[in-house]
């Protein structure tokens, strides 16, 4: 996938001028790149792993992609630090979002790697007891069915479901209020046939499971 093999040479250049040093790697595309989550994702996120002079780090990657690649898209925005990047070896653009509020999250060390690329990344990231919280926050938040599915990955790798109370209920209400169009179009364009046939039918009843 020529995808992957773009988001793996970036992290790869981000790493050689340490800016990984200061990123925690975050999201679908951390989950999918670092621990083998199934499905496809477009964008690599970060968040801040401790206070840093932003303008100075927006100004560095800016010249330092903009020597590799074509920049289609960037801001230094008042929550994030935005770029989306273009290569001509690759069809797709890659858009990297970094969260300008740092946070006192726990972090660990892992290796992004990919299939399609002989490359390998040491990148530091949230841990997956974390990366639980955030995807149980993300969906309460923006009711995303790609955050349920996440969800469900973390549960099937033995990841303790760190939610209670009234947050349970509600994010089963999230999940039963998903429609045809979440199932066949949201969820369907980032799942292969086989995986889009099976979610259709079972709709996370092991997450669902867990949270009754």
């Amino acid at each position: 996938m020529k995808q992957e093999r773009f988001e793996m040479e970036v992290l790869d250049r981000l790493n050689s001028i340490k800016a990984l040093n200061h990123l925690v790697f975050v999201g679908g595309t951390m989950l999918r790149l670092c621990h083998g989550l199934n499905r496809f994702s477009v964008d690599l996120d970060f968040w801040l792993v401790k206070s840093v002079d932003k303008k100075p780090l927006f100004n560095t990657l800016k010249e330092y992609l903009g020597g590799f690649y074509m920049l289609r898209d960037w801001a230094d925005k008042f929550h994030t630090i935005l770029f989306e990047i273009k290569s001509k070896d690759y069809p797709r653009a890659l858009k990297i979002e970094i969260r300008r509020q740092p946070k006192k999250i726990a972090t660990e060390q892992s290796i992004a790697f990919s299939r399609y690329s002989d490359l390998q990344v040491l990148v530091r990231t949230i841990t997956l007891n974390g990366m639980m919280k955030a995807k149980a926050e993300a969906l309460l938040d923006r009711k995303e069915i790609r955050d349920a599915f996440d969800m469900e990955f973390l549960v099937k790798k033995g990841v303790e479901l760190d939610v209670f109370g009234k947050d349970k209920e509600n994010i089963l209400k999230v999940i039963e209020s998903f429609n045809r169009n979440d199932y066949a179009v949201k969820l369907g364009s980032i799942l292969d046939k086989e995986q889009r046939s099976y979610y259709t039918k079972e709709n996370f009843k092991i997450l669902k499971g867990m949270l009754k």
